[in-house]
């Protein structure tokens, strides 16, 4: 019998996010959850080594490269709509789920064990709070970007996401920020130096 999980979730190349802005440079869910993972699992690496925590590094990066995975059943609805009215974010969460258990039934029964906790997190774990800062960090990078060649469309996003990443309470979070997103708004020949 053919299974069509891995099919279904390469089309997340497909999925393009930021739905709602003038892009100059086109994103996709696919190139996100990469860039989301790298950034969790670098975030997990510092908190065990500077800050005495006890993290499955490897384990944060997998859950950050599928946190997205549903949107390749979903779409990705914008965050101003899917986050500034509660009835629109019940329903969606409920679409979510509908479009998790589908992804799952792609699975080979005796594999659906090790995905499910990876597309379908426990949201209330240090390690999904990592996979969220990720997240918000990736977004804040897209806005340098854009910024970055002269793209004032993201200014305001750019505060306000930026101000939700200070509001992120893990040291960790903190040093990856201060030491390895500067970079983003640099030129090629600057970070070359």
């Amino acid at each position: 019998m053919a299974h069509h999980f891995f099919a279904y979730l390469s089309r997340m190349k497909f999925i393009m996010r930021w739905g709602l802005m003038r892009n100059t440079l086109p994103e996709n869910d696919m190139e996100h959850s990469m860039q989301a993972a790298m950034f969790a699992h670098a975030i997990a690496i510092i908190g065990n080594e500077r800050h005495n925590r006890n993290y499955n590094a490897e384990h944060i990066m997998t859950l950050a490269l599928y946190h997205d995975a549903s949107e390749v059943i979903t779409g990705d609805l914008p965050t101003p709509v899917k986050h500034n009215n509660s009835s629109i974010k019940k329903e969606y969460n409920k679409i979510e789920e509908v479009a998790i258990q589908r992804l799952l039934s792609m699975l080979p029964q005796d594999l659906v064990k090790h995905y499910k906790p990876l597309i379908s997190a426990d949201t209330d774990t240090i390690e999904w709070r990592i996979v969220k800062a990720a997240d918000r960090i990736c977004a804040y990078v897209k806005c340098l970007e854009e910024s970055k060649v002269g793209n004032r469309e993201f200014e305001e996003a750019e505060r306000g996401i930026l101000s939700s990443i200070h509001a992120i309470d893990l040291p960790e979070v903190k040093d990856f920020m201060d030491e390895f997103v500067p970079g983003f708004a640099m030129t090629l020949d600057q970070i070359s130096r």
